[in-house]
């Protein structure tokens, strides 16, 4: 009697064996649904202590002070910080999301707007200028954010001199003209070619380059525009548009540059002179208006 028994006990402890691997099977499934449903409005750091706590209880490495099988311990954990890293966490991150989305889409619609007039710009000097267009003596160009309108010194000053010449004057009032209703900042910049030059007035060619840019300006700003969107830079000959090497080459660096700003843009000096300039690209001018 006493053998069947024992017999009776033993097979009951092995068809309850399944129970045990089961319960841990289920345990773990729960916790993977859980860590889930936490990760899905994700928040970096409660994200970290909630992959510790898991790493640590599935491995078998318990913190300090916990008892042996402290599953419920980690799944109440996970639900603590899925709780945590829920709703306000994750309306915080469309928020910021959307502010950001407004802020670019801002920022695109304020630089089509200012290439649209800029392009607008480029269309009317191109008008006011289009005889001298045609004579190639002015090249209108977009560069970048800029509007570069450059006028050779043949039609502007005397060899070796910064005086503008009467007919460079009404040249200047009329490129003017367009800009006085503008608010963009404008830039002269003056440049030479590499010939030296020494004489009372102008020891290098550092005083010829600024001294021609000044005159424009002074003919601009009489013209009405604001002094203080305008400014100068003299280039000297070290931002030469064609090689040296040529006569025609240093005609055509013989030039000023009138570079029209997008509004509100302080003047950010003059662009790096190129490092080759013979591998300089040529301008792509801007057709004039017939």
């Amino acid at each position: 009697m006493a053998r069947k028994r024992k017999k009776r006990v033993e097979e009951e402890t092995q068809h309850a064996a399944w129970a045990v691997p089961y319960g841990d099977l289920v345990t773990l499934l729960f916790a993977f649904f859980v860590v889930l449903y936490a990760v899905s409005s994700v928040n970096e750091g409660k994200y970290r202590v909630l992959s510790s706590t898991l790493f640590t209880e599935f491995n078998g490495q318990k913190p300090k002070g916990s008892a042996p099988g402290s599953a419920p311990e980690a799944i109440a954990t996970v639900r603590a910080s899925a709780a945590a890293s829920s709703a306000p966490d994750s309306h915080a991150i469309f928020a910021d999301t959307a502010v950001v989305t407004r802020k670019q889409a801002e920022e695109i619609a304020r630089s089509q707007a200012e290439s649209q007039a800029l392009d607008k710009v480029a269309s009317d000097v191109s008008t006011a200028m289009a005889d001298l267009i045609k004579s190639n003596l002015v090249v209108v160009r977009r560069k970048g954010t800029a509007i570069e309108v450059e006028i050779r010194t043949d039609i502007l000053f005397p060899s070796g001199s910064a005086t503008l010449s009467p007919t460079a004057v009404g040249v200047i009032r009329k490129l003017s003209q367009t800009l006085v209703s503008l608010p963009n900042p404008v830039r002269v910049e003056g440049h030479t070619d590499s010939q030296p030059i020494d004489t009372t007035a102008f020891p290098s060619n550092w005083e010829l380059s600024s001294a021609r840019a000044a005159s424009v300006v002074h003919v601009i700003a009489n013209s009405g525009i604001d002094p203080a969107r305008l400014s100068v830079i003299g280039r000297s000959q070290y931002s030469p548009a064609q090689p040296n090497t040529t006569a025609a080459g240093r005609n055509a660096n013989r030039r000023v540059l009138i570079a029209i700003l997008p509004p509100g843009n302080p003047d950010p000096g003059a662009s790096p002179a190129p490092a080759n300039a013979h591998a300089m690209p040529p301008a792509t001018p801007v057709a004039a208006a017939q």
